[in-house]
């Protein structure tokens, strides 16, 4: 073989092997491009507990708001989540607790109507209605009055059917229940932030879950509402003010168990003037009016919560089954908070009615809202008129 054959046998060698990578090159790029690209797993984000927090006596975080970062409000919810269920009406509350009322009442609304169901009515009659009173958790000398009033309107009208004396025990009833109180519930946003509304009251009378219902009632007048868990004392009542924010779809503030209550109060307001929400509702420890220590940290709460503008409402609730128990715990309240308005929880299924004539006089604040039930929406604005037309229907 000459020189020339072999030199063409050599390129056209190394031209075969050029064409054979540039084959398997082809094959796998081809390969590659096909194959199906699984979209990242996005992993859910964990938020860190804070350390424990230490008791800070009377100074406490002046940061502005602006300068309030997740990181030291830990449990903010940056937006608001998607409802679970819808809050009734306001409407709807009032016609169904309305209702409810007329129901609840029992042996009260009963001696009412058998009372004023005649065209007389006899001492007998009087009597039983002052007992009744009474029994109602009214207090002797209330109850005494009352059926004072009423004795001396039926003998000047002079009233000879039942169905004129009705109405005129109507008239007195809706009166002294009424008392000339505003029961406006103080949650418009102010200009340059939002109203502030504490919620307190001992163990067991439904605080944190007025809070929440409170809450729902709120988003149903399409408010921007901001929960604050002030009672860090309980793990169980951080949880379930979450619970509630969960369903309605509002941000939450919460700080560790244990932590300072009044800073998560701070931080709450500070977390609300950020975010431009109309009103901010602070969940309080549920104090033992007979802890005189206790007591004083709630001060506390209420005049740190006020570092960056009044509080607007301090709400005491109440369990109406507790009767005259719940009208201490009002006195003792109202000592080391300025009460501005009571709630009334689980008036369903009871007599106690009375308590509430009883509290507005002790205080001198009135009964704003009233819980019937345990449904979410079981929370309505208190009604002189809606409550004694229950009462005698």
């Amino acid at each position: 073989m000459n020189l020339d054959s072999s030199l063409v046998i050599s390129i056209l060698v190394v031209a075969a092997l050029l064409v054979a990578v540039l084959a398997i090159v082809l094959v796998r790029a081809s390969g590659d491009k096909n194959k199906k690209v699984s979209a990242p797993v996005a992993q859910p984000k964990v938020s860190q507990a804070p350390a424990q927090a230490t008791e800070r006596p009377e100074v406490v975080p002046q940061a502005a708001p602006s300068q309030v970062t997740e990181s030291e409000i830990p449990g903010t919810v940056e937006s608001k989540q998607v409802p679970v269920d819808v809050p009734e009406s306001m409407e709807g509350r009032k016609l169904k607790l309305r209702d409810r009322l007329g129901r609840s009442q029992g042996s009260l609304g009963q001696v009412f109507r058998q009372t004023f169901s005649g065209s007389t009515i006899s001492d007998d009659a009087w009597q039983d209605l002052e007992d009744t009173l009474i029994m109602a958790d009214l207090g002797v000398s209330a109850a005494t009055g009352i059926v004072e009033t009423l004795k001396e309107a039926v003998k000047k009208s002079g009233a000879s059917t039942a169905d004129a004396l009705h109405e005129i025990a109507k008239t007195e009833l809706i009166k002294l229940v009424d008392g000339g109180f505003d029961r406006t519930v103080h949650t418009d946003r102010h200009p340059d932030r939002p109203a502030v509304v504490l919620t307190v009251g001992v163990n067991g009378t439904g605080k944190t879950t007025t809070t929440g219902k409170l809450a729902r009632m709120l988003s149903a007048q399409d408010k921007d509402v901001l929960l604050g868990a002030a009672d860090t004392f309980r793990a169980a009542a951080a949880e379930q003010l979450t619970t509630w924010g969960d369903r309605v779809g509002v941000p939450v503030v919460r700080g560790a168990e244990g932590s300072d209550p009044a800073s998560v109060a701070f931080e709450s307001v500070a977390a609300g003037q950020e975010q431009e929400v109309d009103v901010v509702l602070i969940d309080t420890a549920g104090r033992l009016h007979t802890k005189q220590g206790l007591m004083d940290e709630l001060g506390k709460v209420y005049r740190v919560a006020g570092k960056l503008g009044a509080v607007d409402e301090v709400l005491l609730v109440i369990d109406a089954t507790t009767g005259q128990n719940g009208l201490t715990q009002a006195k003792v309240f109202s000592e080391v908070v300025p009460v501005t308005g009571v709630v009334l929880s689980k008036l369903d299924g009871t007599a106690k009615g009375g308590i509430i004539v009883a509290i507005q006089d002790a205080l001198g604040v009135p009964v704003k809202l009233v819980g019937l039930g345990e449904g979410p929406d079981d929370l309505a604005p208190f009604d002189a008129t809606d409550f004694v037309a229950g009462l005698l229907a």
